[in-house]
């Protein structure tokens, strides 16, 4: 058995991973990076990056089937090429992936170690079969795997999450989407506009990540108008024949009906790779979900030299917060036992459906009592009845007496750009009277945000 000695370990090589690394390697720290699995982040394999190249595809489809109301008219059969379509995704995909593979090999190769790694104490790991270990401190970075729930997979090869669509050669004719989260939402939209036969399922009335009831109802409204979606579906048996799954549900109408489908796609959310890491042997204390309990600003598990980072610890399964707590978690892990607080951005969310859904710093759910919330339809909108993208609910949210900007949730054209400028107005703490002083171009989708902003600053002043 080999033995190795380290200043600091980092357990995964994905965002979170390779962003601990650096910053422990920044600070003069002797540091490995353990990887068991292929290296290339969860974004650029099966996760932000191939879900927008198929999301594209979908638009261009759309796009050409809408075009008469322009007084354009597009003659002949619009033929989607299923092969062509996953050929460009993989391709793409494989792009992406490859620039992480080359981030990647630019760290020395010393510092790289190839195996699973399980904890035989707190400091002490166990790499693959013949290497242990001892680090002065370790970074969990293992990110996050789809979470299916046991029923499912009793349908075997017909069950996929997202990881395998990006996969698929060619398009497949029907698939059920079971979970109308950000990914549910995503897929099942491009695919519908793809020519797949789609069917969303949820439980519950969750549409995305909307709190907010009314923008949440608009939602289920405008998406029920392209494609089968129920957030509340009552799913009666679900059963492999063959090579098809076959479904009774009730319909929106209540009438019981039984179709048949390719696929299954299961987007029932993701759980933090946690499991075999052997936790049990060390001295964190764990929750529910066997993940160690700790400081969301230090990263710290508890008052020992373990700290977690990125989708394994589930609070905002996001690239870039990836990237951030990656940072926080290499820079406490060097200076421990001294840690301190690192970035905290204004929360920020996009859904890359269409319309778009973004969300930004406080949700509705989590408002106070008082709060003021200005409200603005994109239906009348001047760009976006121009660009006949007209669909769309805004509310944002303001603090009594102060007028600060809490935040924003809401779906609409161009949400992703808009949904930038309202977080960088939540860091910097701005009022909704100091953010109307800012510049608003005409004609430009920004101007129903300033319609929001003088609905909340008259409610305020009311």
């Amino acid at each position: 058995m080999k033995q190795m000695n380290v200043d600091v370990a980092v357990i995964g090589a994905g965002t979170a991973g390779l962003a601990a690394y650096r910053a422990a390697r920044a600070a003069g720290k002797r540091t490995v990076i353990i990887e068991g699995g292929p290296y290339g982040t969860t974004c650029a394999r099966v996760g932000c990056m191939p879900s927008k190249l198929l999301i594209a595809a979908a638009e261009a489809a759309h796009e050409l089937r809408h075009t008469a109301p322009f007084g354009v008219r597009v003659d002949g059969e619009i033929v989607i090429d299923g092969r062509a379509v996953m050929e460009r995704v993989r391709r793409e995909r494989d792009r992406f992936v490859g620039f992480v593979l080359e981030s990647v090999d630019g760290i020395p190769a010393e510092d790289r170690l190839r195996g699973y790694a399980r904890f035989v104490d707190n400091t002490t790991l166990q790499v693959g079969d013949d290497l242990q270990l001892r680090a002065g401190r370790v970074v969990i970075a293992t990110g996050s795997s789809p979470a299916v729930p046991p029923p499912f997979r009793a349908l075997g090869d017909r069950l996929v999450v997202n990881d395998d669509v990006f996969s698929w050669d060619a398009l497949p004719r029907r698939v059920a989407v079971f979970g109308p989260g950000v990914i549910g939402l995503e897929l099942g939209q491009a695919l519908s506009r793809l020519g797949v036969i789609v069917r969303v399922f949820g439980v519950g009335g969750g549409v995305g990540p909307l709190s907010d009831p009314a923008i949440r109802d608009y939602a289920t409204a405008a998406f029920q108008e392209q494609f089968y979606l129920d957030p509340d579906a009552r799913v009666e048996d679900m059963q492999r024949d063959g090579d098809e799954v076959v479904i009774r549900y009730a319909r929106l109408d209540g009438e019981i009906v039984t179709e048949r489908f390719d696929y299954v796609l299961a987007a029932t959310g993701r759980r933090p790779n946690v499991a075999n890491l052997g936790l049990e042997n060390t001295g964190l204390e764990l929750d529910a979900r066997g993940v160690p309990l700790f400081d969301p600003a230090t990263l710290q598990c508890g008052a020992s030299p373990v700290f977690i980072a990125g989708d394994a610890n589930n609070i905002l399964p996001l690239l870039h917060e990836a990237a951030d707590e990656g940072k926080t978690a290499g820079a406490n892990a060097s200076s421990y036992p001294e840690v301190s607080a690192g970035l905290r951005r204004a929360t920020l969310g996009v859904v890359f459906s269409d319309p778009q859904i973004a969300t930004v710093g406080t949700r509705f759910a989590d408002l106070p009592a008082d709060a003021v919330i200005g409200e603005v339809s994109f239906e009348n909108q001047g760009r976006s009845r121009v660009m006949l993208k007209n669909k769309g609910l805004m509310h944002v949210y303001a603090e009594r007496g102060t007028g600060r900007f809490l935040g924003a949730e809401w779906i609409g054209p161009r949400a992703e750009h808009i949904a930038h400028t309202l977080a960088w107005a939540r860091q910097m703490d701005l009022t909704i009277a100091q953010m109307l002083d800012m510049p608003f171009y005409h004609p430009v989708i920004e101007e129903g945000l300033r319609t929001a902003l003088r609905d909340a600053a008259a409610k305020l002043a009311g």
